[in-house]
């Protein structure tokens, strides 16, 4: 089968590799089309990128432009990105379109329906509150929902997003549920979580943005009693897209800036391993969330975790097992949690050990790729039923076999 994935602004470039890897191992013909890669992505995979989107927007000098120049050039280069996306496809002649993102879905949508002229669409919805519901992504939310009735199939990684889904009119039986796998090989090296009475590191990491809750962290460490703390230290890292300048001001103001290192800077891959130490307790206070990359990353370092209860963390992590977990926005509940770290090595040690197992049952990205082919099998079929064609089958390397029946979906994957 040939497969094209879409992601124009690579929001989720590791996601999108391990996928198309996972796809490639079973014999798929898989093509990635977004922007040009950067240095800060990690190196250039192989194949590369194929440098769908951008070609204007991602010019280095348009950067020094201000914002709102900047991006209306970007929203006409993606209005001509996707002009020349169907050109290349039609070409390309792929068996299913696959779109991990829409940016721009009143722009996007336009162009859906003579892409799935060419082969049947997939949409993956990473998030089913698009942008976390930042109010600054007005513009890219208008007109999601209705994109979403325009694909055969939609994936998404939990419940949550289904039931989500669902209350926006999409017919249930097009939601397919399917694991976010780890972004790494399990690393074990720190999986007995032995602390020998050492300071707790609480590290949240990742893209720092407002929706993470860095400051309900800050506000709940504060909380915690000094002779406790004092055991204890908050790390907050990773490139910012909001203010930092508030959440220091926070920390002085509460008398804990001694024991926040806050450091605004993209972390490359050979610096993560050495973040999930074993001291470190992953933190995960955010106010929205559907599925995270950072939470497989601590999954996979064996790290304890502290997530609210919402989302992938609440599907995910075994509240008193692998950590634990707290509501959203609750202040003082993720202050007692923090304290009970602090306060018990024992538990930070079982809770690593559970973590360890939980990162060997996550299907592999073999699996994974088995379970999105399933999904492809049926968005073809659904494509076929709604135009009236006899339903399509689709080998892992060969073209589409337009007279034969459709394939029955794997087991463990809902149509």
């Amino acid at each position: 089968m040939r497969v094209a994935l879409i992601d124009p602004s690579l929001f989720t470039l590791p996601y999108d590799a391990r996928l198309a890897a996972g796809l490639r191992a079973i014999g798929h013909a898989v093509s990635l089309h977004g922007r040009r890669q950067r240095a800060e992505d990690g190196g250039v995979l192989e194949p590369p990128v194929v440098p769908s989107f951008y070609s204007v927007a991602g010019l280095p000098a348009l950067q020094q432009l201000p914002k709102p120049l900047r991006l209306g050039i970007k929203g006409i280069d993606h209005l001509v990105s996707m002009a020349r996306l169907r050109g290349k496809l039609a070409r390309e002649r792929p068996d299913v379109i696959h779109f991990q993102w829409l940016p721009l879905p009143a722009v996007d949508s336009r162009f859906l329906a003579g892409l799935r002229s060419l082969a049947p669409l997939v949409l993956t919805v990473h998030d089913s509150n698009p942008f976390n519901g930042n109010p600054a992504a007005g513009v890219q939310q208008h007109g999601l929902p209705a994109s979403f009735r325009r694909f055969d199939r939609l994936i998404v990684h939990t419940a949550q997003g289904r039931a989500r889904l669902q209350e926006q009119g999409v017919d249930g039986d097009r939601i397919a549920i399917l694991p976010h796998g780890l972004l790494i090989s399990p690393n074990h090296r720190e999986g007995s979580g032995d602390v020998d009475g050492r300071e707790i590191e609480f590290l949240l990491f990742g893209k720092l943005k407002p929706y993470k809750g860095a400051d309900l962290l800050i506000q709940a460490f504060a909380r915690v009693l000094p002779a406790v703390r004092a055991r204890a230290r908050l790390r907050i890292i990773g490139k910012p897209y909001m203010d930092l300048a508030p959440l220091r001001d926070l920390a002085d103001r509460l008398g804990v800036a001694d024991r926040v290192a806050i450091e605004p800077r993209f972390v490359t891959d050979s610096e993560i391993p050495g973040l999930f130490g074993p001291r470190s307790v992953a933190v995960f206070p955010y106010r929205e969330i559907e599925a995270s990359g950072v939470l497989s990353l601590a999954i996979a370092h064996a790290r304890p975790i502290l997530a609210s209860r919402l989302g992938g963390f609440a599907e995910t992590v075994r509240d008193g097992l692998d950590g634990l977990l707290v509501p959203p926005g609750d202040v003082a509940a993720l202050a007692d949690a923090m304290a009970r770290f602090v306060g018990d090595d024992d538990f930070v040690a079982a809770c690593a050990r559970n973590v360890a197992a939980l990162a060997d049952a996550i299907p592999d990205w073999r699996e994974i790729a088995c379970r999105t082919s399933a999904v492809y099998r049926a968005a073809a079929a659904s494509q076929a039923r709604d135009d009236g064609l006899v339903t399509p089958l689709a080998t892992p390397t060969g073209r589409a076999n337009r007279s034969a029946a459709p394939p029955r979906p794997s087991a463990g994957v809902r149509p």
